[in-house]
């Protein structure tokens, strides 16, 4: 979220070494086996024309490889992996990665296509490209793409894939939003592991759950040694189908629920996707919006449909789509967007891709949601709640959401998992004279809201974040915050910023003909899913009620 950059400095990548010295002695010798920039770590590399696609439409898949021959298989990610499609020995051809790919794409040709079959379900397919006579560990990449619904026959439920954040992160071809970048292209591959890789028991995560007498990894060390001995990008920790989405999906289905799928830019590129659809799914971390998002989810909540939200960081910066010669790009100028912006000087603020919340902008994501990061951004991370219990505190035991959990007042909903955690939403709080929580005064937040569960969340400064994460030296998100939604960074306003919540609670925004919605503000919510009854059988209730 915040304009750190996501890895260590940039370096020669020497691989063999690491494997030869050991991790801790290469390290001492400055070696880094993973650069930022992961362009053709793999001897295969490829991407899909289009993020999504309907039935009938021809997928794309644009492919370069050194190796003459390679591999292709197409399988639906749902409960399990079901193969639909592929192809062995197709013809390979070597294409360079352009100088510009991370913000123009890489622009090359078509290397298989193939039509969406009228049986393909809706859902996430993943794309598994094998090189022949590869490196053994460089020979097999990812791609993939989405299924939309088929509009004569809509499930009641949409997801909205969070795949703006996967591009905002993405380093393949140079830049990310992260690493120096201010546009990036949807037509490029996606950094390794972050679509598919094996499965492991908290290491990848960056807000890592302790275990009984663990002391928490408050720099990350954990995550940055286990990221890089086995070549992964620092995106792997935050965004991706593999770390969010998929598992969300798997348990989703597994429990029997029919959704349809949808991506970020297809809300903004088919404005009236939702339309016929009584709920909207965000999941994990959903960061980035364009307008064309904004609005069409705002339409929905507005004529009755209902939102759920089992995402941190949510909407936090608006982003601009450019359909450029190389395929859309994602443009998001952050934390300079209102000095360097072009929109500003045009005199179009509200256009600024900055924070929903900046005034200049003058649409908080708390109109919408009920809470924001503003009011509470990192849990378990770094200096913000090092020791943070990792779960919800409950204080409305007796709401429909925690039916049949077995929960009461003060427990902690999901702390084994650390759901809550490493970004978050918060909401201004107060107590009533019950000394149960309340939403506190703040323009713009639905009129009824009901906080049900939250746990302390904090902003952090410079010098604060994990040591692991290269910071810029001139302000952190605290600073930034408190500047621009306060106007300076006074001692008293950093006050006001410092302290926050991450959040389980239901609204209904204003204007809404019944719409409501539910924000569970937390990336690491699904962490729980496969595992804990509990945030299981909420996530049900969630659906079922919303759904009912």
């Amino acid at each position: 979220m915040n304009h750190r950059l996501e890895s260590r400095p940039r370096q020669a990548a020497i691989s063999w070494l690491v494997p030869v010295l050991g991790y801790d002695k290469a390290e001492k010798e400055g070696v880094q086996k993973v650069t930022d920039d992961q362009t053709f770590y793999d001897d295969i590399e490829g991407y899909c024309g289009r993020l999504s696609y309907g039935h009938g439409d021809r997928v794309s898949l644009h492919v370069s490889t050194r190796s003459r021959r390679y591999d292709v298989r197409v399988e639906r990610w749902g409960a399990a992996r079901e193969l639909v499609w592929s192809a062995t020995g197709v013809a390979g051809a070597y294409f360079e990665a352009p100088a510009d790919a991370d913000a123009q794409g890489c622009r090359w040709p078509i290397g298989v296509a193939f039509a969406v079959a009228a049986g393909w379900r809706s859902g996430f397919y993943l794309v598994t490209l094998t090189a022949h006579d590869a490196l053994a560990g460089r020979d097999v990449a990812h791609a993939g793409f989405v299924v939309r619904g088929d509009p004569n026959d809509k499930a009641r439920a949409l997801y909205v894939l969070d795949t703006n954040t996967w591009h905002a992160y993405n380093t393949w071809g140079g830049c990310s939003l992260y690493t120096g970048g201010h546009k990036v292209s949807h037509a490029r591959p996606f950094a390794r592991g972050m679509l598919c890789r094996p499965e492991v028991d908290r290491d990848d995560r960056k807000a890592r759950p302790r275990r009984w007498g663990e002391e928490p990894d408050v720099d990350g060390a954990i995550f940055q040694r286990y990221r890089t001995e086995h070549g992964y990008p620092a995106a792997i920790g935050s965004t991706g189908w593999f770390s969010h989405a998929r598992r969300f999906v798997e348990w989703a289905e597994r429990a029997g629920y029919r959704l349809d799928y949808a991506v970020s830019t297809d809300l903004e590129q088919h404005p009236d996707l939702l339309v016929g659809y009584d709920l909207a799914l965000c999941v994990g971390h959903d960061e980035y919006w364009s307008a064309g998002q904004r609005q069409a989810l705002d339409s929905h909540v507005r004529r009755g449909g209902h939102l759920a939200n089992f995402s941190g960081n949510t909407s936090y910066w608006q982003v601009r789509l450019d359909e450029a010669p190389g395929g859309t790009a994602m443009v998001c100028y952050k934390y300079t967007a209102h000095k360097n912006d072009p929109v500003i000087a045009g005199g179009r603020p509200t256009e600024m891709t900055g924070m929903w919340a900046d005034p200049l902008v003058g649409r908080p994501e708390w109109e919408l949601l009920g809470a924001s990061s503003t009011f509470g951004l990192y849990h378990r991370f770094g200096a913000a709640t090092p020791r943070g219990v990792g779960g919800f505190v409950v204080y409305r035991a007796d709401h429909w959401m925690f039916a049949g959990t077995g929960l009461t007042y003060g427990d902690v909903l999901g702390a084994d998992d650390g759901i809550v955690g490493y970004e978050t939403l918060g909401c201004p709080v107060n107590f009533d004279d019950l000394q149960l929580p309340v939403a506190a005064e703040r323009p713009g937040l639905p009129q009824e809201i009901e906080i049900v569960a939250f746990t302390p969340s904090s902003n952090l400064a410079v010098g604060e974040y994990p040591a692991s994460i290269s910071a810029l030296t001139d302000q952190g998100d605290l600073e930034f915050i408190a500047s621009r939604i306060y106007g300076d960074t006074s001692k008293a306003n950093l006050a006001r910023v410092r302290h926050g919540n991450s959040v389980m609670l239901t609204c209904r925004p204003a204007g809404a003909a019944g719409g409501e919605v539910v924000t569970i503000g937390t990336v690491d919510w699904v962490f729980g899913l496969a595992t804990d009854p509990a945030v299981a059988r909420v996530t049900a209730n969630v659906l079922d009620h919303l759904l009912g």
